[in-house]
């Protein structure tokens, strides 16, 4: 039995306002964002039992980035992802895999259809009490969930200091390290608990790249054009006196990408 998360994000609306700034940013998201490490998609295919004959689930999809890379498990993909523009880019890169507007509150699949659910950088978004019992209501009997977030390192100094640049324009907009998603799978019956993985992984960039990856943050798209140019001036001041004050054309972006797995609760 869960409660419901009337207070989340997703209350009195189809999703987080924020969320738009990918709407008006996919093609900055697909050319700025990482791919995910061999390891983390090895991971979740043993983890979820992804094979040819399985149906996988890939919510909130994005431009494609995690299903393009579940192609060579020969399960049969669907996507759904919220966002037209996000749909978009999608489309251009996986034209023949099955994409459909809805949202991980209203997923738009009958019952017991699919046989694994992925998320990627997206649970946090989710109300996850409601999400939960939607994921719970499409997976067959002995189906599963993954999910998998690249996460910067900041253990490495500089990319802490440019977590605190981006922090400043924050606000409430919800994030993965407030760990409110994991708060619904512990109050929740409908899932075994998480198991859990973590893999180094390098992003490599030139600066006008971490630009690009700094504008893919949703409440950065979303800020007026003289506040965004004044955070690119101080990521490119922390850039010159950090990984690039060589001037080298490319340097390394540190991450570490997160992953973790649930199987389905037979409940009544």
């Amino acid at each position: 039995m869960t409660t419901a998360d009337t207070n989340g994000p997703f209350a009195g609306g189809r999703y987080h306002p924020a969320v738009a700034g990918f709407d008006t940013t996919a093609d900055v998201y697909e050319r700025s964002r990482p791919e995910y490490p061999a390891e983390a998609v090895a991971t979740l295919v043993a983890e979820c039992r992804i094979a040819p004959g399985r149906t996988v689930l890939d919510l909130a999809a994005g431009t494609g980035k995690l299903t393009r890379l579940l192609v060579p498990s020969g399960a049969e993909l669907v996507a759904i992802e919220p966002l037209a523009g996000m749909r978009a880019e999608f489309t251009k890169r996986l034209p023949g895999v099955q994409l459909l507007d809805g949202t991980a509150e209203a997923i738009p699949l009958d019952d017991a259809s699919v046989d694994a659910v992925l998320v990627a950088q997206a649970f946090h978004w989710f109300d996850p009490d409601a999400a939960l019992r939607e994921i719970h209501r499409i997976l067959r009997p002995g189906g599963s969930i993954g999910l998998v977030w690249n996460v910067r390192d900041e253990s490495v100094s500089w990319v802490a200091g440019l977590t605190e640049l981006i922090d400043e324009f924050r606000g409430g907009t919800p994030s993965r390290r407030t760990e409110r998603w994991r708060a619904g799978f512990e109050r929740s019956a409908l899932f075994s608990p998480l198991r859990t993985w973590s893999f180094p992984y390098e992003h490599r960039l030139t600066p006008d790249g971490l630009i690009d990856r700094v504008h893919s943050i949703s409440f950065i798209a979303t800020l007026p054009e003289n506040e965004r140019a004044g955070l690119d001036e101080r990521v490119r001041e922390l850039l010159a006196s950090g990984p690039n004050a060589d001037g080298a054309e490319t340097f390394a972006l540190p991450y570490r990408t997160d992953v973790y797995a649930a199987d389905r609760a037979d409940v009544s």
